[in-house]
């Protein structure tokens, strides 16, 4: 099982691990720390690794940067990690977010996952993501 990292901050949702990628700045850890408030579990911030197994992919922090956090203002906060979570969507920040998305995914590790564009830093951005997750979404068997 090889690992492989991918420029993203990841957190789960009832299970299934959501995947926020984009460039620096474009308010991934904001889009995770707003995501936890509404009850996520930190994976990992702004690097996650990805291995696939029996199927799957498996997100979860490199060992440097478990359970950490930056928040931008504050400082780096320290949150309980989660590893080893089944990927059920990418959020692509640099995507510019469609009015009515066809489906899309991107491949990892020969695996499909979803993916969808969308404004970080919007307002409803968590919410987006959580109707995408279901919408969208790999289930989580």
């Amino acid at each position: 099982m090889t690992a492989n990292m991918l420029h993203a901050s990841c957190v789960a949702i009832e299970g299934r691990a959501v995947l926020v990628a984009g460039r620096s700045g474009s308010g991934k850890s904001d889009l995770a720390l707003r995501l936890i408030d509404r009850g996520a579990r930190l994976v990992s911030d702004d690097y996650t690794e990805l291995c696939a197994r029996d199927g799957r992919l498996l997100a979860a922090a490199p060992e440097r940067i478990a359970g950490k956090l930056e928040v931008r203002g504050i400082g780096i906060v320290d949150l309980e990690p989660l590893a080893h979570v089944p990927v059920a969507l990418l959020v692509d920040l640099d995507l510019g977010p469609e009015r009515m998305p066809d489906a899309a995914s991107r491949s990892f590790a020969g695996i499909e996952i979803p993916v969808i564009g969308l404004a970080a830093l919007e307002a409803s951005a968590p919410i987006k993501v959580e109707s995408a997750l279901l919408r969208f979404g790999l289930p989580l068997s």
